[in-house]
Order: structure tokens, then sequence, then C-alpha cells
């Protein structure tokens, strides 16, 4: 966690070469996270650009107190991807375009399997979380619903929640980086 808090640290002093590196180790999760809550390549793709242009932007105001370097990506990402269902859902779309089957969302073969891969790697990195700090990432991030909603959802302390969420979310980033090395 230091070295990416290190990475926020120089992008804030405007390190392009920090942003890049940072945007390696993280993209995938986030545009995974984004792509599972939105159910849309182009979307996914769009809105993971404009988390790490946000993360460029915001990298002064990170703060280590708040939490983890990837629980403040992975936030804003979810939060994109929902603010982009709302305003999808306000437009008055159809119930079931979100919800394309993979053939359509991945153009060509090649995205298909590339797809496939990082869906079995997140598959593995959830394996390694507890069955608690699973529905805490899964409530939160794939559920739409904050921090303070989930607690009241699964009828647990905030700060219960939260933590569970941060070990959750240090574990899958230990996960798919050793996934990514193989």
């Amino acid at each position: 966690e230091q070295d990416w808090a290190t990475l926020v640290r120089s992008m804030a002093a405007g390190d392009q070469l920090a942003l890049h590196t940072l945007y390696e180790m993280a993209h995938r999760m986030v545009f995974t996270l984004i792509m599972r809550i939105t159910a849309n390549r182009e979307t996914a793709e769009e809105l993971t650009i404009d988390v790490f242009h946000d993360v460029w932007r915001r990298a002064s105001r990170y703060d280590a107190a708040n939490g983890t370097v990837l629980g403040w990506i992975m936030n804003q990402a979810r939060s994109r991807a929902i603010d982009r269902l709302r305003f999808e859902s306000r437009q008055k779309r159809s119930p079931g375009d979100d919800a394309e089957p993979l053939a359509e969302i991945a153009a060509e073969p090649r995205d298909a399997l590339e797809l496939r891969a990082e869906a079995q790697s997140l598959r593995v990195a959830l394996a390694t979380l507890t069955p608690n700090e699973r529905q805490a990432i899964e409530t939160t991030f794939f559920g739409g619903l904050t921090h303070a909603e989930a607690a009241a959802r699964l009828n647990q302390p905030l700060g219960t929640i939260k933590t569970r969420i941060r070990s959750g979310l240090h574990k899958l980033r230990r996960a798919l980086a050793a996934e990514s090395q193989r």
C-alpha cells in the first residue's frame, strides 16, 4: 500500500509516469468492477479512463487516513458506474438493454477470451475472501449501496463493514496481482 500511496503523491506532483504505473496496477480491477455493475463493455472502457483521469486530477486530495489507494480508486469507479446507470435509467432506456450477453459485449472473439480470462481471475481472487468480506464488498460495490446502507442491510456496525471491505480489497489486490504475474 505504501507503494500505491507514493505513486499518488508523485502524481500530485505532476509525474505522468506514476499515473501510468498506477493505471497498469489497477486498471483491470477497475474495468472488471465497472463491467460487473454496468454490463456494458464500451461503458466500462469509457468509465475506466474517466476514473483514472479523476484520480490524476484529485491526486493531491488523496488522504491515506480515509482508506487505501485501491479503495479510493474503486470507490470512484463504483460511483461513476452507478451514476451512469442512474443517468441511463432516467433516459427511459428499456430494462433489458444493459444486460447484454457476452457475445454482444465483446465485439471480437479475442475480446470475449480476454473477458473470460479477466472474469476467471476475478473469481479466483474472490475465492480468497471470507464470506463476510465477500458479502460486504458485493453488497456495497455490486449492489450499489453506500457503506452505511450496506451496514443497515446486513445488520452490522458501519465500522465492521468498512473493515471487511478494506481487508477484502487488500486481499483482492494481492490475489489479482499474483494472478496477473502468471
